[in-house]
């Protein structure tokens, strides 16, 4: 008897910031979940980092050769979204899934957000999701899944990270309207409000902030794990998902309800 193929077998994903952390293990769970995998990272000291994912994800067993390609971008430069774009393609003819996940976190005060703070941050925070959706969109397949990574506090708000927190809602605003935009195809989607997550971007949030959140978190009081984001991401990318969309889904062990 053979095996069922995997749930995401034949799609192609594009996920942006891949090269570690969080979006480093989307882009696995999404292979091991069948789908071909397109890696988008910046910086040249990521490319070791992102040649090792693409080589772990060509060597699942699951996996056709090649499952995975890595691509060094810079998300702030609107002329990298038609390359990105096209290197995708040398997968397959269609897109079906992009994954939004590369951010800046800066901590910063009122008084210290200078105009090339607000700018930078925007510019990759939320310029470039819905640039890398513009090159897409005449590729997207029917049924594409655009899953938008943004964060608890885009509603709760927190202390020095007021830019974050603003592009993040932001981020949520785009996503329902796309929704409402997308979905005659049936596309959806949806964005997850992340909560802490144990990554490397988790360094940069003050202790003060850190220690009330674990403590007020009511699922075993600490922080999340990176697969915990990444089973939604691939739930949201199936099928079983296609009647949901336009929503924030909420990712914090319960410390924030909405």
């Amino acid at each position: 008897m053979t095996s069922p193929a995997p749930p995401l077998a034949g799609k192609v994903a594009i996920v942006t910031g891949g090269s570690r952390g969080l979006g480093a293990d989307m882009a696995v769970a999404l292979a091991k979940a069948g789908a071909k995998v397109a890696i988008v990272y910046t910086s040249d000291s990521s490319t070791p980092t992102a040649t090792a994912i693409v080589d772990q994800i060509n060597s699942l067993d699951n996996t056709t050769d090649p499952a995975a390609i890595a691509i060094q971008a810079d998300l702030r430069d609107p002329s990298s979204f038609p390359t990105i774009v096209s290197r995708t393609l040398t997968l397959s003819p269609s897109i079906h899934i992009i994954v939004n996940n590369a951010a800046v976190q800066l901590g910063l005060s009122i008084a210290e957000i200078t105009p090339q703070a607000f700018t930078d941050t925007y510019t990759l925070n939320i310029l470039a999701p819905m640039l890398l959706l513009q090159a897409a969109q005449p590729h997207l397949a029917p049924r594409s899944r655009i899953i938008n990574i943004s964060s608890v506090g885009a509603r709760a708000g927190l202390p020095g990270l007021s830019l974050y927190c603003s592009s993040k809602a932001a981020l949520e605003g785009l996503t329902r309207s796309w929704a409402a935009e997308l979905g005659a195809d049936g596309t959806t989607v949806n964005a997850i409000a992340c909560g802490p997550i144990q990554t490397d971007m988790l360094d940069s949030i003050p202790e003060r902030i850190k220690g009330r959140q674990r403590e007020d978190t009511p699922v075993e009081r600490r922080f999340g794990r990176k697969d915990e984001v990444s089973d939604v991401v691939v739930w949201l990318a199936g099928e079983g998902s296609g009647w949901v969309s336009g929503q924030t889904i909420n990712v914090s062990g319960g410390w924030t309800m909405y």
